[in-house]
């Protein structure tokens, strides 16, 4: 039944809600993460956002080259790479670049500037996993 239904919905949109889903999920266990990192071990918040970060990448990467992408023939490693490459420059380069512009030189509040870039980050993350690190070859 539920592949009947989705066979009327174009592919990249599956995916993208696919890929939105586990994003979703990376969220809210990267917010965990990072609370019991410095708030139970005790650790910099720098450094607990970054065992987050690399922890959600890694499920990141395993949900999607599992549910959402095609595999492809690159080795696994390779796409890893590539999945925590493209997530180092959207969450990381990207958003601060952001976080800064709209925070320091318009006055916009973190918890509104955090969420707008959401809508920004997402979708060119998405984009990066589709056609550079779940790229398939031709």
């Amino acid at each position: 039944m539920l592949k009947k239904w989705t066979s009327k919905i174009p592919q990249g949109m599956l995916q993208f809600v696919g890929f939105g889903l586990i994003g979703l999920l990376n969220t809210v266990l990267s917010y965990g993460i990072t609370n019991v990192c410095y708030y139970a071990f005790g650790l910099h918040e720098q450094i607990s956002n970054l065992f987050a970060f690399l922890i959600t990448v890694l499920i990141s990467y395993l949900l999607n080259s599992r549910f959402v992408f095609e595999k492809d023939k690159q080795p696994w490693y390779l796409a890893l790479a590539k999945v925590y490459a493209s997530y180092a420059f959207t969450e990381l380069i990207l958003m601060g670049v952001l976080l800064f512009i709209e925070e320091r030189l318009f006055g916009i509040p973190h918890y509104i500037a955090t969420f707008v870039n959401l809508i920004i980050t997402v979708p060119i993350n998405f984009l990066l996993n589709k056609f550079w690190a779940y790229r398939k070859r031709k």
